[in-house]
């Protein structure tokens, strides 16, 4: 099982959802507006989680009225909702999580789930967790070797330190290749790369990276 999370960011970034609701392997969580985001998309979410601050009255009674099961917290919380929706996904325990509608407008949310990335791969749930919206795909890596392939409609990529250091970065099959690199926190030595090749490698020692494929629109 995949799970999609779908937040309530700015509408206009999150991609066209409906491709994937025949997908029966997909369970569908709603965070706080991103219900009514998928009923836009004709998707019924299987759960909704928020404290759904940012919907009218007359909005959330539409959604009590819809039979959807609403987790409803109380606004004063020590978790963010999309911290609450990763919770709840990881209790399915499924192959991987994708999330929607969670950049675009306040930078403080966008870096707040940039966060619960880093949080996630520190807990060694060994669930690969991605960032989606129209431009960008984001996910983060632990020191390994991992193949990368090119993608005609995201050909940019992007490697960020999120720790102190990263050592020996080594980027094999991109425009602008790199042996035994060490880059640290706040370097862009690695933004906006290619693949020149179908696919190519990225490995390092130490550290942890955040990666990021782009288009320009």
């Amino acid at each position: 099982m995949i799970i999609h999370i779908v937040a309530g960011g700015p509408k206009e970034y999150i991609p066209d959802l409906s491709i994937y609701k025949e997908d029966k392997n997909i369970k569908w969580i709603a965070v706080d507006r991103g219900a009514l985001y998928l009923q836009e998309f004709s998707i019924t979410p299987d759960e909704a989680i928020g404290d759904f601050d940012s919907m009218t009255e007359e909005e959330l009674e539409q959604l009590r009225n819809s039979g959807l099961k609403l987790d409803q917290f109380q606004e004063e919380k020590d978790e963010t909702d999309m911290e609450l929706a990763l919770h709840l996904a990881f209790e399915y325990h499924p192959e991987a999580i994708q999330i929607f509608g969670a950049t675009g407008g306040r930078i403080d949310h966008f870096m707040a789930n940039i966060s619960l990335l880093y949080q996630a791969l520190q807990s060694n749930r060994n669930i690969p967790i991605t960032i989606i919206d129209k431009q960008n795909m984001a996910y983060m890596t632990k020191p390994g070797t991992y193949t990368i392939e090119k993608m005609v409609d995201k050909k940019y990529i992007s490697f960020i330190p999120i720790t102190k250091d990263v050592e020996n970065l080594t980027l094999k099959g991109f425009k602008y290749p790199l042996e035994n690199r060490h880059i640290f926190f706040g370097s862009t030595l690695c933004i906006s790369n290619e693949l020149i090749l179908n696919h190519g490698t990225y490995s390092f020692s130490k550290g942890i990276l955040l990666v990021i494929r782009s288009s320009d629109k």
